[in-house]
């Protein structure tokens, strides 16, 4: 299986599955192309995932790009590998561990997730956003999802921080195609309102208070794994976009549908303007991560606090 590093996903830390994992898993070279998101296979993961750990987290977290730390916080009860899960992908990504913990983060019983998956891996989208299925079984209704981009809008910075306030779509897919079950959601879910208007208010308290800069705004989701050109860019841009990535959206699109409320979160680490464009690398992005991960530790930590 070929690694790859991740300039515009989730979390640092690496840990190679194993060789022979005890359950099916899904992986890019084994594709499922019935319907994962079936009631019966969530039920089964969660299963095996309680077999291991019997609470009920209140919060799902997705650690993306400079969340380490916050793993690191977490009151930890219980760590499962993805591979353990029956349906859960393995990811090809270097730059993600690939396991699910549990404890407690700001007075909340929460599960993490330390690894997330992309449509560039090779996964369908329905594969990237099985994991959020299984969590909202587990009892997760609030989920927050992080991740970093690159920045378009001429006014910001990186290294800042970003409230997610809507998306676009433009991964060419979407993980609620196919027959529809309607105990997980409903056929035609409203996304007037993706990311909960409530949990960004408490963010921009928090953010306040820590005296932090905080932007909000619209982040657009590609398949990569390439960056943009320069055109591309500018018609980002002009479709209304301030950043971009490569990942969130199947995830949140999912959450919604399940009816979780969400909160979004990105960390802006190279700025994408097209007539002052310069090259970006991997070792520069992750740089930037880094340095803006105590910040959104505290963020974070900071809303969990005030639910």
């Amino acid at each position: 299986m070929t690694v790859a590093r991740d300039p515009r996903g989730g979390s640092r830390a690496s840990v190679a599955p194993p060789a022979s994992p005890p359950h099916p898993v899904a992986s890019p070279e084994t594709p499922t192309n019935d319907a994962l998101h079936s009631l019966a296979r969530i039920m089964v993961a969660a299963a095996a995932i309680r077999s291991r750990y019997t609470g009920a987290p209140e919060v799902a977290i997705i650690l993306g790009t400079g969340l380490g730390a916050l793993g690191r916080e977490i009151d930890l009860e219980a760590s499962i590998d993805y591979a353990e899960i029956p349906g859960f992908p393995l990811s090809t990504v270097e730059s993600h561990s690939g396991r699910l913990l549990f404890g407690t983060l700001g007075g909340k019983s929460v599960v993490a997730m330390q690894g997330r998956f992309h449509r560039y891996e090779g996964y369908s989208l329905q594969e990237v956003s099985f994991p959020v299925r299984v969590l909202h079984a587990l009892g997760a209704r609030t989920l927050i999802v992080s991740n970093a981009c690159g920045v378009m809008n001429p006014l910001w910075d990186k290294g800042e921080l970003m409230l997610i306030a809507d998306h676009i779509n433009l991964l060419g897919d979407n993980p609620l195609v196919g027959p529809n079950d309607d105990t997980l959601g409903p056929r035609f879910p409203d996304m007037s309102q993706p990311y909960d208007p409530a949990l960004r208010a408490i963010a921009r308290e928090v953010a306040i208070h820590a005296r932090m800069i905080l932007r909000e705004g619209v982040y657009a989701a590609v398949t990569g794994p390439n960056l943009e050109t320069r055109a591309e860019y500018r018609m980002l841009r002009n479709a209304g976009a301030d950043v971009v990535g490569m990942s969130t959206v199947p995830e949140v699109i999912v959450a919604v549908h399940a009816g979780m409320r969400v909160l979004g979160i990105s960390i802006l680490t190279d700025r994408c303007l097209p007539d002052a464009l310069e090259p970006a690398t991997v070792e520069e992005i992750i740089a930037v991560a880094s340095g803006a991960e105590p910040h959104l530790t505290t963020l974070v930590r900071g809303v969990l606090e005030r639910l």
